[in-house]
């Protein structure tokens, strides 16, 4: 929460979440916990489609005694789940309306015609955190990115209005369907700015895949080379990354350009300026 005048239970509301998450404070992570959160985060990269079950048996064959249960409640912790299609789209909040995928076979043309986000977990030397970043499917490029200890909405919300403030506005965002992005305040600054809701297909990780391939790059090239101390270190490293993603970072989908060229080059003048 922040400090307002507003009541906590009113702030509580306006973001969708519980009250009890509020005052709630977590419970530190055991080094081994933190350890298998790593190793659990690395085999997803990898192996997208491996479930709780695969990754029990994964980990048993690297030495770590660890059942079912274990990793599903540490997956479920780190917000990952086996990405494949599902034979029915579930809601994951029985509350909150589910949209419709609106991106399939759309030839996207020009900058800011649709954006996307997602939230991934960061690990550090102690504990973790979580990054949301904003991103242009037409160039690939980081458009706001935020970090947060606790993965709630309001710091998508911040995410989302840091992008359209430098920005403008996009035709259509997607996300997928966690409750983040379902909730009635995220959603709600969406149509307010006049922006279409776009979501993946429950599990449906080809949907949303140039933020897939972000957060490779991400973790690959900068979080697990540094074991950031602090959280303010971790933001300072991901920050200096996504500078030089944007900036210098050629892309052999955008014809060995960087995210940066492709996305002022396209803008009308007015707006590049």
């Amino acid at each position: 929460m922040i400090e307002h005048t507003l009541p906590i239970s009113r702030q509580a509301k306006l973001l969708d979440i519980s009250r009890g998450t509020v005052y709630y404070r977590p419970k530190p992570i055991s080094p081994r916990d933190q350890m298998l959160m790593n190793r659990i985060d690395r085999l997803h990269l990898e192996l997208p489609f491996a479930g709780a079950r695969m990754l029990r048996d994964l980990l048993r064959q690297e030495g770590y005694h660890v059942g079912r249960s274990k990793v599903s409640r540490l997956m479920k912790l780190m917000g990952i789940e086996a990405l494949y299609r599902k034979p029915k789209t579930t809601q994951r909040h029985p509350a909150h309306r589910i949209y419709p995928y609106l991106l399939r076979s759309l030839a996207i043309t020009r900058p800011n015609q649709a954006w996307a986000m997602d939230i991934t977990y960061i690990p550090m030397a102690r504990g973790f955190v979580y990054l949301a970043a904003v991103v242009d499917w037409y160039s690939r490029r980081v458009l706001s990115w935020k970090v947060s200890t606790t993965m709630d909405t309001h710091f998508c919300l911040e995410a989302v209005e840091k992008a359209i403030a430098s920005h403008g506005t996009p035709e259509i965002m997607n996300t997928d369907q966690g409750s983040q992005f379902t909730s009635q305040a995220f959603t709600g600054l969406l149509k307010d700015n006049g922006t279409q809701i776009s979501m993946d297909g429950k599990g449906a990780w080809r949907d949303n895949v140039f933020v897939e391939r972000l957060w490779r790059s991400v973790k690959y090239e900068e979080a697990y080379l540094h074991a950031y101390e602090t959280v303010s270190a971790a933001k300072a490293g991901l920050d200096r990354y996504f500078r030089f993603y944007n900036s210098r970072r050629p892309h052999s989908s955008l014809d060995r350009q960087t995210p940066d060229q492709f996305y002022f080059e396209a803008l009308p003048l007015p707006m590049a300026a």
